[in-house]
């Protein structure tokens, strides 16, 4: 006998959303981790939040939250919100429940310079840091890195004269990305820096004579 395709929706359920999660997932292990170092930096979050007023969003959920976003490459904290609705993975690692709504994508600014400010995230990567000593997942084996794959936070339209001779315009167009022509003009990092990043050093030395970065 052919089963109707009819959506009929039960009152009460009792699945847990853990129910949903593979026991060997990844995120099960870096759930626990996270957790045990949030739960050493209560005394943090309790200083961050009055003692008063309307509940916030708990600042754990927060962090989850955007934890996942670094872990699966999410764009935007709007899509990140809207998968957390959908998503029964991540509302269970986040620690919400099915019934639960979502917060709106703007909390996440608001409660960003809170963390910033009170210097969450280098406490919380602290305690993960001591969790694993503690565990004995770190080595103290040494490691040498090739440095030229060392990228630095400067792009060529960054780097100016020292002297400021071609400073930009201040009545010419401004941003990240300004136009800047430096096609047959000769740089070093002696008369060169990055205005974003100082200590950046990425003109090499030639012996040709007719290279633009001698």
């Amino acid at each position: 006998m052919r089963g109707e395709d009819i959506i009929q929706e039960s009152l009460f359920t009792t699945v847990h959303l853990d129910a949903f999660v593979p026991s060997d997932h990844p995120l099960r292990p870096i759930r626990r981790l996270i957790d045990q170092a949030m739960a050493r930096l209560n005394w943090l979050f309790d200083g961050i939040y009055a003692d008063g007023g309307r509940q916030s969003i708990p600042p754990e959920r927060l962090i989850r939250a955007q934890l996942l976003q670094v872990l699966y490459s999410i764009r935007s904290e709007r899509q990140l919100v809207e998968q957390i609705s959908y998503n029964l993975l991540y509302r269970w690692f986040v620690g919400l429940t099915i019934d639960d709504p979502v917060w709106h994508h703007s909390s996440f600014s608001t409660n960003r310079d809170r963390l910033l400010a009170h210097e969450v995230v280098p406490h919380l990567f602290e305690e993960v840091v001591n969790l694993a000593r503690e565990r004995k997942l770190l080595s103290g084996d040494h490691f040498s890195v090739d440095g030229t794959l060392i990228q630095a936070w400067a792009s060529q339209k960054s780097f100016r004269r020292k002297d400021g001779s071609d400073d930009p315009d201040p009545d010419g167009p401004t941003g990240r990305n300004a136009e800047r022509n430096f096609r047959g003009e000769k740089r070093s990092n002696e008369t060169h820096q990055s205005t974003t990043d100082p200590e950046a050093c990425p003109f090499y030395t030639s012996t040709t004579a007719d290279d633009p970065y001698r």
